[in-house]
C-alpha cells in the first residue's frame, strides 16, 4: 500500500513538472506558432471569476484544451472559459507578437499580458462590439502583445453563444502581414465569384423573368452574407458599426440561404409536378428556415444557431436524395444540381459536424463551406445554362412546328381554293352552305346574347328568363326553387394586386368550379362583376341547398393556379310551389348573403324569411 502511494506522488510531481516546462517557446526563428498543444483551459459557468482569482497552473484545475480530435472546440456552452498559455521568450529583447484567434464570429474575447513590469493588459474584442473598437483591424480577432523575455503565462477568456472554437496562433507580425496577403487574395477571388454569378444572373432573370433565376440571385446573396459573416469580412468592410447584426449574421444567413435554396430546388427540379409527396417536405423544410430567420427576435443565439446546423445537414442530404431521383428520371440539368449539392452537402456536413466539435478544426474543416458552396455555385450556374439551352431548343422547335403549321395552312388553301373552283358550277349547294353558315351565325349571336362573354355561363336575361319558368313549374308541380347568389370574397384585391388579367382568370376558374359542382339541369349565370346565381329545381328542401353551399365553398377557396387564394360568401333563398316571384327570391338571396359577408365570409346563410315562411 505504501508502495502504490509512493508511486501515485511520483506521478503526481512528474505531472507538475511537465506542466511547469510545458510552454510555448518563442524566439525570432518562429514566425508563426499553434498554441492548441500548450493551452490549458478552465471552465467558469457562473461567469464569476476574475484573472486575479485563476488557479496556478501546477493546481490541477486546468485541463488540456486540446481535445483528441487536435483542435481547441468545446462545441455549444453558456459557460465562460479561460484559456492559459505559458510562453517562454528566449530572445534579449521584447518580442512584439500578434494573437490571432482564427474564428470571428466569438461573441467576447478577453486577452491579458504582462508588460515588462509584470503587470498584467487586459484587451477586449469580439463580434458584438464595433469593429473600431478591435485592438488591432483585422478580420479575426487579433490582439497585439509585447512579451518581455522570460517565462510568462497569458491568459484568454472566451465567451460565446456560438461554437467555442477557439484556434490561437501567435505571429510575428512581419509573418502576418504576408499570410493575410495570401489569405484576402483568395477571400478576394471567392467573393468575387459568388459577385460575378449574382450579377450575371440577375442580368439573365432580368431578361427572362423566369423566377429560379431570381431565387438563384437571392440565394447566392444569402451566401455571400453568411459567408461574410464567418470570415470576418463583413463585420469588417459590410457592417463595422453594426455589432448587433453582426452577432446574428451568420445563423441569419445560412437560415437565408437554405430559405431560397428551397424554393430554388422545388423550381428548377420541378418537384410540385415531379415529387408532390417531396414537395410537401420541401416546403416544410422552407416554413423550417424562415421560422430559423425570424428565431433571434424570441430564441437564444445558442439555440437557433444549433438548429441552423442540424437543419443545413438535414436538408443538404434530403435534397442532393431528390436530385439522384430527379436525376434517375433523366430530368433536364438534374446532373450538375446533383453534383452542385453533393459539394455544397460535404462542405455543409463537415462544417456542421466541426461546429458540433465532432470533427478536427483546420484549414479544411474551416472553410469547407466556401470550399463547397463555392463548387455548388459552380455547377448550379452550369445547370441553369443547361435550362437556357433546353429553353432554346424548345424554342427553336416550336418556331419550326410554327413554320411547318404556316405551310400546312397555305397547302389547306391552295386546295380549298382548288375545291372552289370545281364548285363554281353547282350553284345550289353554295347557297345552302351560305344559309348553313347564317343559321350558324344566328345560333352563335343568339348564345352570345343570352351567355356571358367571359365564363361562357348564362347571363342575367337567361337567367330571369330560367328563374321565371322554374317558378312556374314549381307552382305547378307543387315543388321547390332554390336562389344561391355567390359573392367572391377578396376579387378586388386581386385585380387591384395583380391585374384584371389575374381577375378575368379567377372568374373562370370560379366558373368551371361552379360547373363541376352544379348538375347539368341548374341554372348556372354570371350576374355580373364577381357575382353569381345557381339556379336549383327538383330539390326536397334547404337542406339540399345548404348541402350544394357547402361544395361550392369548398371547391371555390382551394387556391387558383399561381397561388391566388379567393373564397365566397354565399346567400340561399327558396320558393316553395313558386310563392315568390323572381324578383322577390332574388332580393332575399342577396340580403342572405349580405349577412353570410357580416357573419365573416367564407360562408353560407340561408335567408331568415323561408323560416318565417315556413
Amino acid at each position: 500500500m505504501r508502495r502504490l502511494v509512493i508511486l501515485i506522488l511520483l506521478l503526481v510531481c512528474h505531472a507538475s513538472a511537465w506542466a511547469q516546462t510545458a510552454a510555448l517557446r518563442l524566439d525570432d526563428s518562429l514566425a508563426v506558432a499553434s498554441a492548441g498543444p500548450f493551452l490549458q483551459y478552465l471552465e467558469d459557468p457562473g461567469h464569476q471569476l476574475r484573472r486575479q482569482d485563476l488557479p496556478a497552473l501546477q493546481s490541477g484545475a486546468w485541463q488540456p484544451a486540446l481535445n483528441e480530435r487536435g483542435n481547441v472546440n468545446l462545441g455549444y456552452s453558456r459557460s465562460a472559459y479561460w484559456f492559459a498559455l505559458p510562453v517562454s521568450v528566449v530572445s534579449n529583447d521584447v518580442e512584439d507578437r500578434l494573437l490571432e484567434i482564427a474564428f470571428a464570429s466569438l461573441d467576447h474575447v478577453e486577452v491579458y499580458s504582462p508588460d515588462s513590469r509584470g503587470v498584467y493588459q487586459q484587451q477586449v474584442a469580439g463580434d458584438i462590439y464595433a469593429f473600431d473598437q478591435r485592438p488591432y483591424p483585422h478580420r479575426n480577432l487579433v490582439f497585439p502583445l509585447q512579451l518581455p523575455p522570460g517565462e510568462h503565462v497569458l491568459y484568454i477568456k472566451v465567451v460565446s453563444q456560438g461554437t467555442l472554437t477557439v484556434p490561437v496562433n501567435l505571429w510575428q507580425v512581419e509573418a502576418m502581414h504576408i499570410h493575410d496577403q495570401s489569405a484576402y487574395s483568395l477571400l478576394s477571388l471567392y467573393y468575387g465569384a459568388l459577385l460575378a454569378l449574382f450579377f450575371y444572373n440577375f442580368l439573365i432573370y432580368l431578361s427572362t423573368r423566369e423566377t429560379v433565376f431570381l431565387f438563384y440571385v437571392a440565394f447566392v446573396g444569402s451566401m455571400v452574407v453568411a459567408q461574410a459573416s464567418l470570415n470576418g469580412l463583413g463585420n469588417q468592410f459590410l457592417w463595422p458599426s453594426w455589432p448587433e447584426w453582426g452577432n446574428v449574421a451568420l445563423p441569419c444567413g445560412m437560415a437565408a440561404t437554405g430559405f431560397f435554396g428551397v424554393l430554388f430546388s422545388r423550381i428548377f427540379l420541378n418537384t410540385r409536378g415531379n415529387f408532390p409527396r417531396l414537395d410537401r417536405v420541401m416546403l416544410a423544410f422552407a416554413v423550417l428556415f424562415a421560422l430559423i430567420m425570424l428565431s433571434p427576435l424570441a430564441l437564444a443565439y445558442q439555440h437557433y444557431a444549433l438548429l441552423v446546423s442540424l437543419s443545413g445537414i438535414s436538408f443538404s442530404l434530403f435534397v442532393t436524395w431528390v436530385a439522384v431521383v430527379s436525376y434517375m428520371r433523366r430530368n433536364p440539368g438534374a446532373f450538375y444540381f446533383l453534383l452542385a449539392w453533393s459539394a455544397v452537402l460535404a462542405g455543409v456536413v463537415i462544417l456542421g459536424l466541426r461546429n458540433l466539435g465532432w470533427v478536427p478544426t483546420n484549414v479544411f474543416t474551416i472553410y469547407s463551406m466556401q470550399i463547397g458552396s463555392a463548387i455548388e455555385m459552380l455547377m448550379l450556374s452550369f445547370a441553369l445554362a443547361d435550362r437556357i439551352t433546353v429553353m432554346r431548343k424548345e424554342k427553336e422547335q416550336a418556331q419550326r412546328d410554327t413554320l411547318n403549321a404556316k405551310q400546312a395552312l397555305v397547302d389547306a388553301l391552295i386546295k380549298t381554293e382548288q375545291e372552289l373552283e370545281e364548285r363554281v358550277a353547282l350553284r345550289t349547294k353554295e347557297i345552302e352552305a351560305v344559309n348553313t353558315q347564317l343559321r350558324h351565325k344566328e345560333r352563335e349571336l343568339r348564345y352570345m346574347a343570352l351567355h356571358d362573354a367571359l365564363t361562357g355561363l348564362a347571363n342575367r336575361t337567361l337567367m330571369n328568363d330560367s328563374l321565371k319558368r322554374a317558378l312556374a313549374r314549381a307552382a305547378r308541380d307543387k315543388g321547390i326553387v332554390a336562389v344561391l347568389l355567390i359573392d367572391l370574397d377578396g376579387f378586388k384585391g386581386i385585380n387591384d394586386t395583380y391585374g384584371h388579367a389575374a381577375g378575368d382568370l379567377v372568374l373562370q376558374v370560379v366558373a368551371a368550379r361552379l360547373r363541376k359542382v352544379t348538375r347539368v339541369s341548374d341554372v348556372t349565370a354570371r350576374l355580373g362583376g364577381d357575382e353569381f346565381v345557381v339556379v336549383l329545381e327538383d330539390i326536397h328542401g334547404v337542406d339540399d341547398a345548404v348541402r350544394i353551399a357547402e361544395k361550392l365553398i369548398r371547391e371555390l377557396e382551394r387556391p387558383v393556379e399561381g397561388g391566388l387564394q379567393i373564397s365566397a360568401s354565399i346567400g340561399i333563398a327558396l320558393s316553395v310551389e313558386g310563392q315568390l316571384a323572381e324578383d322577390a327570391l332574388l332580393r332575399q338571396a342577396d340580403k342572405a348573403m349580405y349577412e353570410a359577408k357580416l357573419a365573416g365570409r367564407n360562408r353560407w346563410h340561408v335567408s331568415a324569411e323561408i323560416f318565417m315562411t315556413a
